[in-house]
């Protein structure tokens, strides 16, 4: 007997590129999109479109498989300076609301404030008397605050304006929201207080057969006994990723005698930054920064090969690399947060040390390097962390939350 699954409607802010003939899609939104229509009916999904060849990562819509017959894709325009938005918000939330009405189950992404169409959407649910669910992977206002640092004069102006208004955006429409499906707990210990139903969930791409073999485990624990530590990060290299940080613990490594290799995977505004300050500190020859990658395999490759993960994020947010690392049976060292600590407080495969302090992650990376046992041990722990997490589970998961605290017919 089939079971009716019911229709879902999403905001997503990943950029959509094409025309409807042949969308191109980011890859793990893409992935995103077979793994929701695996758990409803109908999915209907609204994304800022822009103009132009689409970058490395996208991929046409087709490659989403046969669920993408299930899928209805709107595209919504671009508008992130007020000018534009204001000219194009009462057609677009009309395109918004029509949506709505259609839908039974309403769920959307928000983070930002000019052009942020997640919120939109919410605001008009609320109007229209919908129940409705906000998702959310960091607190894109501490995010925006702390990017006001560094960077163009005129950017870190106006960035300084506006986070307070984004976060009393987040917190309207957080307090009416049925359900805040919040990713992490870093990200559910900021928002949880605004909200009647916070919940914590994961946004993860990996499947249970990408997760580290045992024939690959085997040969990580010879490695991590007696070869140079193998140290990697996989991200941006923006301010709020602390690459300089980064680096900075990598300087006090070598200067204790370790002998190491690291690798970067990732481009950014702070690339360059981060290679002048490798070359001042001598390492270019032990640290390859790799620039963007798009080939996933290499990434995992890159992330099973290594005995340690190397992170220095220092904003609230909840980055799906420290969850790939667990599942490569990479151990995590770096920044302290709730989202790190809980990934690994079943089994403890990390260390984390207070934000800033690259002293500390120079000593944790160097006893790890003098005690292999240890290392060997962490490697261990990390692999049992990282069991409970697949893109399949994790997206059935936030789907039975949906339909749990959302379904209502109209």
């Amino acid at each position: 007997m089939n079971v009716e699954k019911g229709r879902l409607l999403i905001y997503a802010p990943v950029p959509l590129y094409g025309t409807p003939d042949n969308w191109m899609i980011e890859a793990q939104a893409a992935n995103g999109l077979r793994l929701w229509a695996e758990n409803f009916d109908r999915v209907t999904i609204m994304m800022p479109h822009l103009d132009g060849p689409a970058p490395t990562g996208w991929i046409p819509a087709d490659e989403v498989g046969p669920n993408m017959a299930r899928v209805k894709v709107v595209a919504l325009p671009t508008a992130w300076v007020l000018p534009k938005f204001a000219r194009v918000y009462r057609p677009t939330r009309n395109v918004i609301r029509a949506e709505i009405a259609q839908a039974e189950y309403l769920s959307f992404a928000i983070g930002g404030l000019i052009g942020d169409w997640g919120a939109v959407a919410c605001l008009q649910a609320h109007k229209m008397g919908r129940p409705y669910g906000v998702w959310t992977d960091r607190v894109e206002s501490q995010v925006t605050r702390s990017d006001a640092r560094s960077g163009p004069f005129k950017s870190r102006i106006k960035k300084r304006v506006i986070h307070r208004p984004m976060a009393m955006l987040e917190r309207w429409v957080i307090k009416r929201a049925t359900v805040g499906l919040f990713h992490g707990q870093q990200t559910f210990d900021a928002y949880a207080r605004y909200c009647r139903n916070p919940q914590i969930v994961h946004d993860i791409h990996v499947s249970r057969d990408a997760h580290i073999s045992n024939t690959a485990f085997k040969a990580k624990l010879k490695s991590a006994a007696s070869d140079p530590l193998k140290i990697v990060y996989a991200g941006r290299a923006n301010a709020m990723k602390g690459p300089l940080d980064w680096a900075s613990a990598l300087q006090k490594l070598a200067q204790k005698g370790v002998n190491f290799e690291a690798h970067w995977l990732g481009d950014g505004p702070q690339l360059d930054d981060l290679r002048k300050q490798l070359q001042a500190d001598g390492l270019s020859d032990r640290v390859t920064l790799h620039g963007f990658v798009n080939d996933p395999a290499q990434v995992a490759a890159q992330m099973q090969a290594a005995h340690v993960f190397l992170f220095c994020h220092k904003t609230p947010e909840s980055p799906r690399c420290l969850i790939e690392s667990l599942i490569a049976a990479t151990p995590i060292v770096g920044y302290e947060g709730s989202y790190a600590a809980d990934l690994i407080g079943k089994n403890q495969g990390g260390h984390l040390v207070p934000i800033g302090d690259t002293d500390a992650l120079g000593d944790v990376l160097f006893k790890l390097a003098q005690d292999r046992s240890n290392l060997a041990n962490l490697i261990q722990n990390a692999r049992k962390d990282g069991v409970p997490f697949d893109d399949e589970s994790v997206f059935a998961h936030r789907s039975d939350l949906i339909k749990r605290y959302l379904g209502q017919r109209r």
